[in-house]
Formats: structure tokens, sequence, C-alpha cells
């Protein structure tokens, strides 16, 4: 991680920090928003940025997460906070089971099938397939996370919670990327033929990035659902979905930083705009244009790392 990163971390660390204590009640649930979709957007990363694999049903791991977080806390009495691991679990688990035969799809037929996933999933909800999870209605009653004995229940409260996960999160994924995993992943996402002639086993790999997406994806369910109490099919239709495609492209894909900004943009720019009532979108809308028009990589896109002539004249001579 290059000096210049490490400064911007820590400014936006130390801007968030004091935020809830300058900003209102509203502005704050708006930056918790802001996490939430800047954690699924990461765990999106990982698939789309990282290996290169096209998704657009990764609401469907979102859903997955918050429904065993919901099912476990209101049928069994498991504290919220405690099912946040078991609600990982559930969707890697899920995603690894549903993903295994279509691991070899690419581009836009995977792009077809996931977008069917999704769909499969909230349609499933609806109907209550399985008797648990209140169809139409959804579930409510979710009980408020409880941390060191103190009940989270105010919008500041949840912000650092969210936060220091998204904080986490990143810590994990930087090193992440500078690992074996992360490097085959890259391989995958530059060139999935050559990758396979290197030796790297890429259907193991591919299962791995979608699990370990879906994972995250759930743990952020667990939040969602910790933070709202309730929770109904609605809350995790295609157009989430398309939010999170959109966040991680327009950011820079691959990118971590851009990432954050582009959840930033995506979710917190149209609050903004919210005085121009109907015609914020629009507003919105042809922003996003303009950036992607003369930003096509992303507004923060991922730095490839260049070799100077004398070093690969050095690494050539080495017996």
């Amino acid at each position: 991680m290059s000096r210049g990163l490490l400064v911007s971390y820590a400014v936006l660390t130390l801007v968030l920090a004091g935020a809830p204590l300058v900003l209102d009640a509203y502005w704050v649930d708006v930056l918790n928003s802001v996490g939430l979709y800047a954690l699924l957007a990461l765990s999106l990363n990982i698939i789309l940025g990282d290996a290169g694999l096209f998704n657009m049903g990764h609401a469907a791991f979102y859903a997955v997460g918050a429904y065993t977080t919901a099912i476990l806390n209101t049928r069994l009495g498991l504290p919220t906070l405690w099912a946040l691991p078991v609600s990982g679990l559930v969707a890697a688990l899920f995603a690894a089971l549903v993903a295994r035969p279509v691991i070899h799809l690419r581009g836009d037929y995977l792009l077809i099938v996931t977008i069917g996933l999704g769909e499969i999933v909230r349609i499933a909800l609806v109907n209550d397939v399985f008797g648990l999870t209140g169809g139409a209605n959804g579930l409510f009653g979710i009980a408020r996370p409880t941390l060191f004995g103190l009940k989270i229940r105010r919008p500041h409260e949840f912000f650092y919670l969210i936060w220091v996960f998204v904080a986490l999160t990143v810590f994990l994924f930087h090193r992440l990327e500078q690992s074996r995993f992360g490097r085959a992943l890259n391989y995958l996402r530059e060139d999935p033929v050559a990758a396979e002639g290197s030796g790297v086993n890429t259907a193991r790999y591919k299962l791995l990035a979608f699990a370990l997406g879906a994972a995250w994806a759930g743990m952020a369910g667990n939040l969602y659902a910790a933070k709202m109490t309730i929770i109904s099919p609605e809350s995790f239709s295609f157009w989430e979905s398309v939010l999170l495609f959109l966040i991680v492209i327009l950011g820079g894909s691959g990118s971590i930083p851009g990432v954050i900004l582009g959840a930033f943009l995506v979710v917190g720019l149209p609050e903004l705009f919210r005085g121009f009532a109907s015609a914020r979108m629009l507003v919105f809308g042809l922003v996003m244009m303009v950036l992607m028009v003369f930003r096509t990589q992303g507004l923060l896109p991922l730095r490839t790392v260049r070799f100077k002539k004398s070093d690969l004249q050095r690494a050539q001579a080495r017996p």
C-alpha cells in the first residue's frame, strides 16, 4: 500500500470519526447506508473487479445473510451479532452450491445466469418456499445488536459499528490483494486461458471468489437486518444488484479506494439533490453519464504495476 493511499485513508478515517459530532441524525443515517453499500460493493469487487466474473445477482447473497440473521434471532433467540459469522458462512455455502454448475460460463452468459439466480431467490422469499421467510410481508421483530452490554439503536451508534467493519474489510482486502490468492484472481481477470496454462486452477479460484464475496455480502445482510429490525423481499430486488454493479464500475473495477468513492457518489450524491424532488434522479443520471464518458476506467482505476526496462533485464539475467 502506497504512502499516499495510507494518508488518504487516515484523512477519511478522521473525517468519518468526527462526522456524527457535527451532522444531524438524518445525514448520519445516510452515511450508514453509504457504509452498508460500501461493504456490499467491496464484496462484489472480489468477484467482479478481482476475478473478472460478471455477477448481477449479488443481492441474492445479501438476502441470504439477512434472512439467516432474522430467522436465527426471531425463532431461535440467537443474538444478532452472534449470527454475523453464521450469516456469512451460510451465504458462502449457498454461493458455492449454486455457482459450481455454472462456474465455467464467461462474460454475458454468466451475467444472465446470475440475474436469474437473484430473481429465483427473491421469488422464493416472496412465496415463502421453506415456510420460514414470512412471504411478501417478510420478517419483523429482529432484536437490536448488543455490544459489550450496550444495545445499539441510535444512528450514530450504528455508524461506528458499520464503519469499523468497513475499515476492517478494507484492511483485510488490501492484504488479500497481495497474497497468492489475490494474484491468482488477477490472473483470472486478465487472461483465464493463460492463467490455466500457468498452473492456476481456474475453476477452484472462481468458486472461492464467489464464496468469499458472498460471505461478506451475507455479513452485510446481518448488519442491515440488525439496523432495520424488519426485512422483506423488496429490499433485495434486481435494482440492488444493479446499484452494486454501478458502484464497482463507476469507482474503478478492482480498486478498493475507487469502490468506496463509488459508494459515496451513488448512495450519498442523490441525497444532495433531494431538493430537486422528482428531477433529482435525472440530475444524478446526467452526472453519472458525464463521469463515465470522461473516466471510462472509473474514477479511481486500479493502478497497474509497471516495471522499468532495467528491472526486467536484471530479472532475465538471474540464473
